[in-house]
């Protein structure tokens, strides 16, 4: 597998900007159908970082259910050092990226709050610990509440802690949030990141960064649309191919695939194209438009599979289906931990804070065993309370 990717845009020599442009795009800006940009050309658009750390997060989430796996080895896949052997894949390997150097760490929400990022970094490192210590060690022993193991789920087996909780799941879900969501759009597509330094001026006389064929305005915008798209098989087009991945690309195709919130998909691939035209054609402030309706949008998914994944669990446990109950609990717990990543459109602030995140999972998790006996009730007014926040009816999100 290689990582340097390049993406080779607009075929048989096409231009800068293509000449075939979306219907509703801005009558000034030429926005190609496709995800496709060059330079004297060469294509402009690079994200091999973004495609590095889904692949590195794909392998871990793997390895959490791996049983003969160290708690060392988990961790290192975690906050990978280049060099060191914690991959399958070689590139992986020689990388100097890793998941953790990036969690918790975008320009917007934490570069001045150190005391959230590293206890949201420490919190990943024990949810990965305790499935060693807790989940590995009763890995063929059934589970029973207060008592971690297996159990069955159809024709897929469980491995739970001694509440209930899936850890490989919650750091998965977890990671949409902690990872790409606030990378995308806490980082990257931050007025403060896009137009660092020099970046307006370098981008308005075209310089590029040393070496490439983008400016260093167009690989941050890029860099955005790699955490949502880094692992399509087609990253040009990626609404042909949505699932390619096991993070924001997958929810992105259940949610847009809920009849209620079909189009989202395209509406979030069409500001990505029509962003990153902008930013081309110099307009800021059509960039800037664009980037609200990603962070708008991207945040919806996360707050629809919430409460599908909240009301998929309680429907399981009042048929005390308790295999598909944590499961889908503990993919519910991961995408209401996410929400304190999520961003508020034309404000600098999320739609939940960590507080509350914290206060909503505490709620959750209140009563004896944790998920054993988690109450309907409690299940309920969390999924209220972000659907009433983000606008949602809470039976078509439940979908």
């Amino acid at each position: 597998m290689k990582f340097n990717r390049l993406y080779i845009g607009l075929l048989f020599g096409a231009a800068a900007l293509s000449s075939c442009s979306d219907d509703d795009a801005t009558p000034s800006i030429d926005t190609p159908t496709t995800y496709s940009f060059t330079r004297d050309g060469a294509t402009s658009v690079s994200f091999s970082g973004q495609t590095t750390r889904i692949a590195m997060a794909e392998e871990l989430i793997s390895a959490l259910k791996d049983e003969t796996k160290s708690k060392e080895a988990l961790l290192a896949m975690f906050a990978h050092e280049e060099g060191a052997e914690d991959f399958s894949d070689a590139d992986l390997n020689a990388s100097s990226k890793s998941i953790r150097s990036k969690t918790a760490a975008s320009n917007d929400f934490f570069s001045s709050n150190v005391t959230d990022a590293t206890a949201i970094k420490s919190l990943f490192d024990t949810w990965i610990g305790d499935q060693h210590d807790e989940v590995f060690s009763r890995w063929n022993e059934q589970a029973s509440a207060g008592v971690a193991g297996q159990l069955a789920d159809g024709t897929s087996t469980r491995y739970v802690s001694a509440n209930g909780l899936e850890y490989n799941q919650m750091v998965a879900k977890s990671l949409i949030g902690a990872l790409m969501t606030d990378q995308a759009l806490n980082n990257y597509l931050s007025p403060a990141v896009l137009d660092a330094a020099t970046n307006r001026e370098d981008n308005d006389a075209d310089v590029v960064a040393e070496g490439e064929s983008y400016t260093t305005m167009e690989h941050k915008w890029d860099e955005a649309y790699g955490y949502l798209y880094g692992a399509s098989q087609d990253p040009t087009h990626p609404n042909a191919t949505l699932g390619d991945d096991s993070f924001l690309n997958k929810y992105i195709a259940k949610v847009d695939g809920n009849t209620n919130y079909t189009g989202i998909a395209d509406d979030i691939f069409n500001a990505f194209k029509l962003g990153r035209a902008a930013i081309a054609a110099k307009d800021y402030t059509v960039r800037d438009e664009q980037a609200e309706i990603i962070k708008e949008n991207v945040s919806k998914v996360i707050a629809v599979r919430a409460v599908h994944y909240l009301q998929a669990g309680k429907a399981a446990l009042a048929n005390q289906e308790f295999g598909s109950a944590f499961h889908d609990l503990s993919e519910g717990f991961g995408f209401v931990y996410s929400l304190q990543f999520t961003r508020k459109p034309n404000t600098d602030a999320s739609y939940f804070t960590k507080a509350e995140v914290d206060a909503f999972i505490d709620s959750i998790l209140a009563n004896d065993n944790g998920l054993w006996n988690a109450s309907s009730t409690t299940l309920d007014e969390v999924s209220s309370k972000i659907s009433d926040a983000f606008g949602l009816v809470l039976t078509e999100a439940a979908e």
